[in-house]
């Protein structure tokens, strides 16, 4: 039994930071995939040539926190530790077993002297995505599209209830002129122009009656986070991460917003980003399964591939699909086989097509179709509903079903794999900048890590002396028997 192995500790040996480092280590296999010159050309504007100390390498210090990403560490302050003890790192660096690392605030400094208001992380996730696409792994003919959410550094009793302006649909517009144009079509008056009706509203009550004001929960923490509650899951201030990936995972575009926002508000920000000749169909879930997206993508010449939603109904009452829809005499006709004719189209566009009470006060199935004081039946149709037909005959095209179901492998494998691996279920960041800082690099490290294994497979099959290697190896744990039983026909 040995018992002196303390006496290795204070030999001295010649030996190269070089040959510390595994052959095999995911940062050489990085440090392969990419060149990093490209970041010198992103902040040059951002350093004086002739004036001041010299700095920290540009390269170094955006490898920094680009460690902290790849391996989901929880602080920069930890993340400064981890590098002083961990030779890998430093080669990764440029630093050797000697070079003071810089100080944990160094990056912090940088962010808030140079980087504060500027894309440069953006701009550093679009120039790994070109080398992702550059060497032919990007496939965006189907686009998979989805949210999560990610927990603000916001304390939850620091909270301020204030009234807040919506902000303006992206296709509010475009939908109050074919509002106008269907009431004109059916006889009715255009609807007053909705800033006039907000305005006095707000003067002659003084609340938040106007369509465009609403009451909000405010974190003094983090003002720039949002009020998340879905479901049964807690109840905290947070941001949405709008993501968008391919069928193999990689991700093409990101947007941040707050946490009270829904995703159909919040898709047409990244649609914008995403927008491509070469995208066929995009794949969301029942969130975004809205007539305005539908119109949006169908027009652009991109199919919408949505899922069934149930008819959000009570239960025991007829569905709206009890209701006929008679196109000729535009007109409902209920299950008694009355009438229910059009009435008006509201502001959010929904033609309403009523009932009269008489027949309904003496109707027999009146306890299955409405609780109206006024015995009256109200059915609604959105004048974009032909949309959402075409939407449906997607869904049911064959192959499409097994499409939708790739979700799993794709989106949300991608948002378990940030959150598990890359500290991506809360920040430590205030402010939605920084928080735009942590996705950027966070999503560039999730498509450096796989383009940087993939290219480290290529190479090891198109380097002769790799290839037989791997050829031995085999061949070296083959059993023949297996093989024989794996192959013998019953």
């Amino acid at each position: 039994m040995l018992n002196k192995s303390e006496e290795k500790r204070n030999q001295i040996q010649m030996l190269c930071i070089e040959d510390l480092v595994p052959k095999d280590h995911l940062l050489r296999k990085i440090e392969r995939a990419i060149d990093w010159n490209f970041i010198y050309e992103l902040v040059k504007d951002k350093y004086c040539l002739d004036n001041g100390r010299p700095s920290i390498n540009p390269v170094t210090l955006i490898k920094i926190p680009i460690i902290q990403y790849l391996y989901g560490i929880k602080s920069m302050r930890q993340t400064i530790k981890e590098i002083e003890v961990n030779v890998a790192y430093r080669w990764f660096l440029g630093l050797d077993l000697t070079d003071k690392v810089p100080h944990f605030s160094t990056f912090g400094k940088n962010y808030v002297r140079r980087f504060k208001d500027t894309d440069i992380f953006e701009q550093i996730f679009s120039r790994i995505l070109e080398e992702c696409i550059k060497h032919g792994l990007v496939k965006p003919k189907e686009v998979f599209v989805d949210a999560t959410h990610v927990k603000a550094c916001a304390n939850n009793k620091k909270v301020t209830t204030e009234i807040v302006k919506q902000e303006a649909l992206f296709y509010e517009e475009q939908l109050e002129k074919e509002i106008n144009f269907d009431r004109s079509k059916h006889g009715k008056k255009p609807l007053k122009d909705k800033k006039y009706d907000d305005d006095d509203n707000n003067n002659s009550s003084g609340s938040s009656s106007g369509g465009n004001f609403k009451e909000e929960k405010c974190s003094t923490s983090d003002p720039e986070s949002g009020w998340f509650h879905k479901g049964e899951h807690k109840q905290v201030f947070a941001y949405s991460i709008e993501t968008a990936c391919d069928k193999h995972g990689w991700i093409l575009g990101y947007t941040v917003n707050r946490g009270n926002l829904h995703d159909s508000r919040t898709f047409k920000g990244l649609y914008d980003k995403i927008k491509n000749p070469e995208i066929e169909t995009i794949i969301a879930d029942a969130g975004y399964k809205t007539p305005a997206i539908a119109k949006l993508l169908i027009d652009d010449g991109i199919k919408p591939l949505f899922p069934y939603k149930r008819p959000q109904t009570k239960d025991g009452f007829f569905k709206k699909c009890d209701y006929v829809y008679d196109e000729y005499f535009d007109c409902y006709i209920c299950p008694n086989n009355k009438i229910l004719n059009y009435s008006t189209t509201n502001r959010e566009g929904y033609r309403e097509y009523k009932s009269c009470p008489q027949d309904c006060e003496k109707c027999p199935y009146i306890s299955q179709c409405t609780e109206s004081q006024n015995h009256t039946k109200i059915v609604t149709q959105h004048i974009w509903e032909n949309y959402l037909e075409i939407c449906e005959d997607i869904r049911h095209t064959k192959g499409n079903k097994e499409l939708y179901s790739k979700r799993k492998e794709t989106i949300e494998r991608l948002f378990g794999t940030a959150k598990e691996h890359h500290g991506f279920r809360y920040t430590q960041m205030v402010g939605k900048a920084k928080m735009e800082m942590k996705v950027g690099l966070t999503f560039a490290c999730l498509n450096l890590k796989k383009l940087a294994k993939i290219l480290d497979k290529r190479l090891k099959y198109t380097d002769p002396l790799c290839y037989f290697s791997a050829i031995l190896l085999n061949f070296r744990y083959f059993n023949p028997q297996k093989e024989k039983s794996r192959f013998s026909v019953a």
